[in-house]
């Protein structure tokens, strides 16, 4: 199997539904051996299940903006677990009203949170496990085209990943030399508990939907297969990348045009959504 005697962190599970989840799926179906941490006690009764079902009793508390869990964290996954191979990083946060009305209204508490925790976080959870990362390590992380273009209610958080695919190339650059790779997925629209504080969400499903290549939208398991190939051994070559897993909705310049049953020219989303 192609990650049998790996060994990789897995966090921000949140519940099956997450695509950290299908990630970690994946690599375990593949052979690999997992750990997973928890924001909270609320958060840990979600990870318990999940991490028992794929064959793991390590779970450590976490809070990415909590310096002592982060200073504790290599020492604890040592004694435990020894050395990993990879570690996925799958946080992002911005409050609510940061989601909803113009971007130009973003308060700076909201921003300076959607920052620190979607965005620092990778860096300062990449500090903490490198002391137990081995050689040939690698670090994925989790962004959305939100990022890069423009989309609609995702204000802050489109700013925040912008930042975060920023981060990945300039990680890549500083580790590569201790051939340790930091690679992103940027992923299609997908029901997650994330995604719920998103307006309009359905509305988002819907149009990539109809516009993207493939005329689906892609599930975890989809991403959870290209999440997997990065951190293993078949993308020993790969670093610094940003890989789109969304039916290939990010290629696409224009919606779709089809003619009706009248035949006139329109988008393929206003039949759909007639």
């Amino acid at each position: 199997m192609i990650m049998n005697g790996k060994k990789g962190l897995i966090v921000g599970v949140a519940n099956k539904m997450s695509i950290a989840y299908g990630i970690a799926k994946a690599c375990k179906d593949q052979g690999a051996q997992l750990a997973f941490t928890f924001l909270n006690d609320a958060i840990k009764k979600r990870v318990e299940p999940i991490a028992s079902e794929l064959g793991s009793e390590l779970i450590y508390e976490l809070d990415v903006n909590n310096k002592e869990h982060l200073d504790s964290l290599a020492d604890k996954i040592k004694a435990d677990f020894g050395e990993i191979d990879f570690v996925v990083h799958a946080v992002a946060y911005a409050p609510k009203e940061a989601l909803e009305g113009e971007f130009i209204n973003t308060t700076k508490e909201a921003f300076d949170i959607a920052m620190g925790t979607s965005v620092f976080s990778l860096i300062s959870l990449t500090r903490a496990v490198l002391p137990v990362l081995k050689d040939g390590g690698s670090i994925l992380t989790l962004t959305y085209l939100g990022g890069p273009k423009f989309v609609p209610h995702y204000n802050v958080m489109g700013v925040a990943k912008a930042a975060l695919e920023s981060s990945v190339r300039y990680l890549a650059h500083d580790l590569g030399k201790q051939n340790i790779r930091v690679n992103a997925i940027s992923a299609g629209p997908i029901k997650t508990l994330a995604a719920s504080g998103i307006g309009d969400f359905r509305m988002i499903l819907k149009w990539n939907e109809c516009n993207a290549p493939l005329k689906r939208n892609v599930g975890t398991e989809d991403v959870g297969k290209s999440g997997m190939y990065l951190l293993s051994d078949l993308a020993s070559g790969v670093t610094g990348e940003v890989h789109y897993v969304d039916a290939g909705y990010n290629i696409m310049g224009m919606g779709d045009a089809v003619s009706d049953s009248e035949g006139n020219t329109v988008l393929a989303w206003d039949l759909e959504t007639k």
